[in-house]
């Protein structure tokens, strides 16, 4: 199976690419909104060639897995521990970016066995942390119904045309499977109406905790979860190494899928 072909498992779509010989672990990668784990196939072909198994699923209501309401936080979390469950994985290396790190990274303060390593990009996980206007207006009833009622495959493009330099056709239509329906539309908005960062006290210190070796993989310029986040995860978290990706913003790995999964996987050889 090569990483631009899609499975299911666990009611979620995925895609996984495996090395040649002998495997080295299994990386799990969890993506943000508005995107889908088409947005890993670098990082899963770079995984591996570096001798790991690369596995990234849809979480629900994104690219090609089936909403399943209500598409709160906690469904998400759940959705992630059935998918790693059913397939038996293990120990795994977690990579996440955007909602897909609010997810993943407390599907592993709950799980901590089931952590081997952090590649932790452009997201927060923070208590106090606050979000950026879009976000905000989606939480806002009304205004986010007619945000999603609006958003059309052209006006989509356009979107995010301005704010992932780079990204082209083919990955607008991936991403834009998750307007596809009203349900879907609709799980956006419970989503991130769910997601009040005051969720995150009983995990203060819990991330730390883990103790495992983490990358913080950032976009220079981005103006959702500045660098100012990595720097504090940086500050938190007891063995990291930082990089950030210069030229680029929030849709690091959609501007710069090269650069981006050549850090992902020299992270990932460095591992014992």
């Amino acid at each position: 199976m090569s990483a631009g072909d899609v499975a299911h498992a666990a009611g979620l779509a995925y895609r996984e690419a495996l090395p040649d010989g002998e495997r080295r672990g299994t990386a799990l990668c969890l993506h943000g909104w508005p995107q889908s784990s088409y947005m890993w196939r670098p990082v899963l072909e770079a995984a591996a060639a570096a001798g790991w198994r690369g596995l990234a699923p849809d979480l629900p209501g994104f690219g090609d897995s089936p909403a399943a309401p209500p598409q709160t936080w906690e469904r998400a979390v759940e959705a992630v521990e059935r998918f790693h469950a059913e397939l038996e994985l293990g120990p795994v290396a977690l990579v996440v970016h955007d909602w897909g790190g609010i997810i993943g990274l407390r599907w592993a303060c709950d799980h901590p066995a089931a952590i081997r390593a952090l590649s932790i990009s452009d997201t927060g996980f923070f208590p106090d942390g606050r979000w950026h206007g879009m976000a905000q207006a989606l939480r806002t009833p009304g205004q986010g119904e007619e945000i999603m009622a609006g958003i059309t495959r052209e006006g989509f493009e356009a979107m995010m045309g301005q704010v992932a330099k780079g990204i082209d056709a083919a990955a607008v239509d991936e991403y834009f499977k998750a307007f596809s329906d009203g349900e879907r539309r609709q799980g956006h908005l419970e989503l991130y109406r769910s997601g009040d960062f005051d969720k995150l006290v009983p995990y203060e210190g819990r991330l730390a905790a883990l103790a495992v070796p983490t990358l913080l993989l950032w976009g220079e310029d981005d103006p959702f979860a500045p660098v100012a986040g990595a720097e504090r995860f940086a500050a938190e978290l007891p063995d990291t190494r930082m990089e950030v990706v210069p030229g680029t913003g929030h849709f690091v790995f959609d501007e710069a899928p090269d650069v981006t999964a050549a850090q992902v996987a020299t992270f990932l050889q460095a591992l014992e």
